[in-house]
């Protein structure tokens, strides 16, 4: 199933960084993963998209507007008894490994300045004062 998900992951993103399809115009996307039915009649498509929310809407919209056209592509290099249905889903993985190292930049930050405060905690005398 795996080998059978990344085909269908490789025919798509290749279908949409060639051009091939211009009618919707698709924003800048990448197809993060691909999970087919056990029957290999549907699959769900992962993508991240660049940009905020209206971006998002408007790509996962194109990319169901132009669904025909990747199965097409799909049947055309593929070699399977059936050519799944896709199904576009945004993948939040991205933008949550965004937050995570956001907040560890944050962190270290913190840290670095705790590091680097000066304390005054006046000056130890080490001699014995047998002089």
């Amino acid at each position: 199933m795996r080998r059978v998900n990344e085909a269908v992951r490789e025919v798509v993103s290749s279908a949409l960084t060639s051009g091939t399809l211009q009618d919707p115009p698709i924003g800048f996307v990448t197809v993060t993963g691909v999970e087919t039915s056990p029957d290999l009649r549907h699959a769900v498509v992962f993508v991240s998209v660049f940009g905020g929310e209206t971006e998002r809407a408007d790509t996962l919209e194109a990319l169901t507007e132009s669904r025909a056209d990747l199965q097409h592509e799909i049947a055309l290099h593929l070699r399977m008894k059936n050519t799944p249905k896709l199904r576009f889903e945004y993948d939040d993985s991205v933008d949550r490994g965004m937050r995570i190292t956001e907040l560890i930049n944050t962190e270290t930050l913190d840290t670095e300045a705790f590091d680097t405060e000066t304390f005054d905690v006046g000056t130890v005398d080490t001699e014995d004062g047998d002089d």
